[in-house]
């Protein structure tokens, strides 16, 4: 039997570009969106092997109706791709406390709910993919990103943790780190708080600037991005991090050097904070 497929937030993106492919395939497919309608395109004509669904990850009782409308339909769910959520830009002191809690429900806490719905099928299965899209912004802190990477930065610690906790069980664990692409996230799925402190316009308020006039110019191709987590999805030893891109490899390489290089450099003055042999 083909393998089913779970992916949030399928309406535009990575999300709607790996849809297409993993139905082009031939495999099943539980796709969602908020907007019901906006999935017609991807299952039409392949109503047998896929079901369309309402979806808005920061509404628990829709998780948990969703996560039953799919076993009710497959009686399986062998990978999950959380995917829904998107970009905030501010300079952490401009940062509005409502657009930081909002991004943190979907990006954070609903992807949390998420995978939480689907880990009791996964383990009475012994088997089973969680597959989260996380970024670059989940090694790294760039300027007017602080909040988007901070919520990045918490799926790669809670990642962590269930990959450790899965791997008995044979639950595998991915974290997806994508660099620029050229998708529609920083024309449509990101919001930006006004830069209004002119210390920050040469930091924060230009790369906020950047990100827009940028969008549709990015080197990456998200069908190839696509392909890329279809070949690791569902084998038994994925990576527990796929960097895509190459701005995005190069930036994580650099960033993790350079952190275990100043570890290094810092050795005596850590290891002097034990109590005495």
């Amino acid at each position: 039997m083909s393998p089913v497929w779970f992916i949030t937030g399928c309406s535009t993106g990575f999300g709607h570009e790996l849809a297409k492919q993993v139905i082009a395939r031939g495999d099943r497919a539980v796709v969602t969106a908020r907007d019901k309608a906006r999935l017609a395109g991807l299952v039409g004509g392949h109503e047998a092997a896929t079901l369309a669904l309402a979806l808005d990850v920061t509404r628990t009782d829709q998780i948990e109706a969703a996560a039953q409308a799919a076993l009710q339909r497959f009686g399986r769910i062998d990978i999950l791709v959380n995917n829904a959520g998107y970009g905030y830009m501010a300079a952490v002191e401009e940062g509005e406390e409502t657009e930081i809690r909002r991004q943190f429900d979907a990006n954070v806490f609903g992807l949390f709910a998420m995978t939480r719905a689907i880990l009791p099928i996964m383990r009475r299965q012994r088997r089973g993919h969680v597959i989260s899209i996380s970024s670059v912004a989940g090694f790294i802190g760039f300027p007017g990103s602080g909040y988007y990477a901070a919520s990045k930065h918490a799926v790669e610690g809670w990642a962590d943790a269930l990959a450790a906790e899965g791997k008995p069980i044979g639950i595998r664990v991915t974290c997806v780190e994508p660099g620029p692409f050229r998708t529609d996230w920083a024309g449509r799925s990101m919001t930006q708080t006004p830069n209004r402190i002119a210390d920050y316009a040469e930091t924060a308020g230009a790369r906020m600037g950047n990100a827009k006039a940028g969008s549709g110019k990015q080197p990456g191709d998200p069908a190839r991005a696509a392909a890329a987590i279809i070949r690791i999805a569902g084998i038994e030893n994925p990576p527990r991090h796929l960097v895509l891109g190459a701005f995005g490899v190069d930036a994580v390489t650099k960033t993790l050097r350079e952190r275990l290089a100043e570890v290094e450099a810092w050795r005596e003055l850590g290891l002097s904070a034990d109590f005495p042999a």
